[in-house]
């Protein structure tokens, strides 16, 4: 493919996304019936059980606890996996905002941008208000990443190829537990498999964007540009990864998650391992695409255990990829 006819086809792909935002859209209060009696959140519902989709659920830990038990690690659990969800949301429509301030007249991101920002936004309603409701006082993602979050979104003018990497890095591990929950056939809670699908819908124009977006840029930058950001790569994947999945020490205080559990959880069995590696089957074909990859990246994919056979295409069955 020639450099004009790949641009042409970027720019299609673009308004196709964006096309698609505006005919398939959802309101976080008009979509979700949340006064329906069905959707109201009970903490002695059992459909609060984690399902064997969170690596948590399935632990024998998990599973010899008392019921009741269960149903209230597990309610914690999903509120603060979406208090998580919403904080990475909020640093992530900054971000848009950013990366759009700078977007030149006629530029072909500038609408989709601010698409994607206008959907985000309904997100981080609906999160904030199923956490209400949950009654669970969560702080959601890891010290750490709650004090760099005003500043993660400067990235997005400096380097946005960077930042769109990062993007997929935190919106990858979600949208691949929200698919294998809703999958599982498992009963869920009504409220929160609606989120799920909502959630799920409009996300998969968002990893579009950001997967057309590093594989048209990244080869256009300089040599030494794509050297860096070929070891950032799979750095940003792993730690975005922990702080999205891994329950934050509070979290883990407030569950009462013993060390030894965590540790073996987080990543140290061979299902949760193989449950890592196919988190980033198809960022690692995103990496190849992109010319993100030569051998020092090799190298810190194997060291940071996300490494693996690439997707051949993307949303490709982890089983396949694996």
């Amino acid at each position: 493919m020639t450099a004009t006819s790949h641009r042409v086809s970027y720019h299609d792909t673009l308004r196709t996304l964006s096309e698609a935002s505006v005919e398939q859209h959802f309101d976080a209060f008009v979509d979700i019936a949340w006064d329906d009696p069905a959707y109201a959140v009970d903490p002695r519902d059992e459909r609060w059980v984690l399902p064997q989709a969170d690596v948590l659920g399935s632990t024998e830990w998990y599973r010899s606890l008392p019921l009741e038990r269960q149903i209230e690690v597990g309610l914690y659990r999903q509120a603060n996996v979406t208090k998580v969800g919403l904080q990475f949301e909020q640093v992530l429509i900054a971000g848009l905002m950013n990366f759009a301030f700078a977007l030149p007249n006629g530029s072909p991101e500038f609408r989709y941008a601010t698409h994607e920002a206008t959907e985000e936004c309904h997100h981080t309603q609906m999160f904030q208000e199923f956490v209400n409701r949950a009654g669970v006082d969560v702080a959601g993602a890891p010290r750490l990443f709650r004090a760099l979050g005003p500043f993660l979104p400067l990235a997005a003018r400096r380097v946005p190829v960077g930042f769109f990497i990062g993007v997929l890095a935190g919106e990858e591990p979600i949208d691949h537990v929200q698919k294998a929950i809703l999958r599982s056939g498992n009963e869920i809670h009504p409220l929160l498999g609606r989120i799920m699908q909502i959630h799920v819908a409009e996300e998969a124009r968002h990893i579009g964007f950001a997967h057309q977006y590093v594989e048209h840029r990244a080869p256009r930058l300089r040599r030494h540009q794509r050297f860096v950001l070929a070891l950032a790569f799979p750095v940003i994947m792993r730690w975005l990864a922990d702080a999205i999945l891994v329950p934050s020490r509070q979290a883990r205080r407030d569950m009462g998650i013993p060390r030894s559990v965590v540790r073996e959880v987080y990543w140290r069995r061979p299902e949760s391992r193989q449950m890592l590696r196919d988190l980033f089957a198809d960022v690692r074909m995103l990496a190849e695409r992109a010319g993100l990859v030569n051998r020092a990246s090799r190298v810190l994919w194997k060291l940071l255990k996300i490494e693996g056979r690439p997707s051949r295409f993307r949303s490709q069955p982890s089983s396949a990829a694996a």
